[in-house]
């Protein structure tokens, strides 16, 4: 078997929604996304924070509405994003179609918490009415009484079943422009709802274990059980919870899928872990790289190897390759082809200057075959 046969990841088949313009589940390409931690009713601070994960490249925000300001706020955040926004509602049914009404491209709702069925239909109307999708958001520190009596404890079954009871109220209200999400901090008990779910339902997944932690524990506890779903076909839009700067999210996030195969964005930057053979400073050059072209959103790929051993092979399979050499001398791949040798000074801006140079003209070659 070749190794392109071992990348290959067949996705669950799904039905597919629209979140506004973002097409989700089917054979979208499978979508990152944040949420904000500012105060919504601070139209600023909000729309600042959503400027920054747009340039992150985040496909949809989420913002909490837990308040009359909030929504109310929501207009003007809706109108100045550049991509669609989730609503995040708890409970109140007002809110929801307050959220709705100021132009919400989706509601995170679990449907049966907002009271009774008169209070569900009304706001299923307002979202045909307006075109707002939404996603059920089943969450085990957050389980009905009713199922934690029952299961004594929050599972899988569990889980499965509160999603499930969701799902039909939505389609006895014949509502189906929905996502699920069945999030846990426990990966085994996420990464085992989910793939129950997945068994029972048609309906987009949007997976992610929550809580996970700060940036280190968070990326590690998300990138295992996340990585797990993903390789096995499942999932259709993402969120990395970290307590972080929210750009860390989608950060983290794109890097997942760059590392199966599912997405590209941006310069995946393939490097050694330096050891005594490293011709040059391994770890100070990557880390300026990666500060350096982080602009760059054109999917290429660039190695940087400190020495000869495994410098010219990594070089073969990369876009840009740069290896480490005797004397203060290294060697440059183009294409996986030897280009020129380099040396000690101006490493950094000389990778940096062929990687701009690269995306540019990938992007000069993907404008030609659209006119073609």
């Amino acid at each position: 078997m070749t190794l392109r046969a071992y990348r290959q990841i067949t996705r669950r088949k799904c039905r597919q929604i629209k979140v506004g313009k973002v097409l989700v589940g089917g054979n979208a390409p499978i979508t990152v996304q944040s949420m904000t931690n500012t105060d919504t009713a601070d139209v600023a601070a909000t729309l600042a924070q959503i400027a920054a994960l747009e340039e992150a490249g985040a496909d949809i925000v989420r913002v909490s509405c837990p308040d009359e300001a909030s929504t109310a706020a929501l207009k003007q955040i809706v109108r100045e994003a550049k991509i669609p926004i989730v609503a995040d509602i708890h409970f109140h049914h007002k809110r929801a179609i307050e959220a709705i009404q100021a132009g919400a491209a989706c509601l995170r709702i679990n449907p049966g918490n907002i009271g009774s069925d008169a209070r569900v239909k009304e706001v299923v109307t307002a979202a045909k009415d307006y075109g707002c999708s939404m996603r059920i958001g089943v969450n085990a520190g957050s389980l009905e009484k009713n199922l934690m009596e029952k299961y004594g404890e929050p599972c899988p079954e569990a889980m499965i079943e509160s999603a499930q009871h969701h799902i039909k109220i939505l389609e006895d209200n014949d509502f189906f422009e929905f996502k699920i999400s069945v999030k846990a901090s426990d990966v085994f008990l996420a990464v085992a709802a989910y793939q129950g779910l997945a068994d029972v339902c048609d309906y987009p997944l949007h997976i992610g274990i929550t809580e996970a932690g700060g940036l280190r524990t968070g990326t590690v506890k998300s990138s295992i059980g996340m990585g797990m779903l993903l390789w096995a076909g499942i999932g259709d839009t993402i969120r990395v919870s970290l307590s972080a700067d929210p750009v860390e999210e989608i950060r983290v996030g794109f890097e997942m899928l760059k590392s199966l195969g599912l997405r590209h964005r941006g310069v995946n930057i393939i490097s050694c872990p330096s050891c005594a053979r490293q011709n040059f400073n391994v770890i100070e050059t990557v880390a300026a790289l990666e500060q350096r072209l982080a602009h760059i959103h054109t999917p290429m790929s660039l190695s940087v190897i400190g020495c000869v051993v495994n410098g010219p092979g990594e070089a073969r399979e990369t876009d840009i390759g740069f290896t480490g050499g005797g004397n203060h001398t290294h060697q440059l791949y183009i294409g996986g082809v030897p280009a020129h040798r380099l040396k000690d000074q101006n490493i950094i801006d000389h990778i940096v200057g062929l990687v701009e140079a690269k995306a540019k003209e990938i992007a000069e070659q993907e404008k030609q075959a659209v006119k073609t």
